[in-house]
């Protein structure tokens, strides 16, 4: 069963483009506008990740990231944000408030699939065993 991602951008053309990538690549995705509809359809999707802009109109990503980490059932779902907010400050923001990556727009596709298959990987890795790690 593929892993579902939702996108959430306001520039239907970005949106688009990331769809079309992640769907090639083996993605079932599912697409909102704006962080109040990206909120519904994490209620009726359940998506395994998001992929969130920042400036969106009625709710920004940050503010979507807050509701998501707030909620149980969320909290465990890896965020990448893919923004044109590429000051150090806004980035900084980014990593503090908890996403998974933090990718700025222009970018290439081929880099948010790498970025999408390395948080996948990650979170199929087995925990690590207490008796196999090395002590300093």
């Amino acid at each position: 069963m593929a892993r579902k991602i939702l996108v959430v951008d306001d520039e239907r053309h970005i949106v688009r483009l990331v769809q079309v990538n992640l769907e090639r690549a083996g993605y079932e995705v599912v697409t909102a506008y704006d962080g109040v509809e990206a909120l519904e359809k994490m209620k009726t999707e359940n998506p395994d990740m998001v992929v969130l802009d920042v400036m969106m109109p009625r709710m920004d990503g940050f503010e979507v990231l807050k509701n998501l980490q707030a909620d149980p059932r969320y909290q465990d779902v890896p965020v990448i944000m893919l923004t044109a907010k590429a000051q150090d400050a806004d980035i900084f923001k980014g990593w503090a408030s908890g996403v998974s990556s933090y990718l700025t727009k222009p970018f290439n596709p081929r880099e948010l699939l790498v970025f999408v298959e390395r948080i996948f990987q990650s979170l199929d890795e087995p925990p690590m065993d207490e008796e196999n790690v090395w002590e300093v």
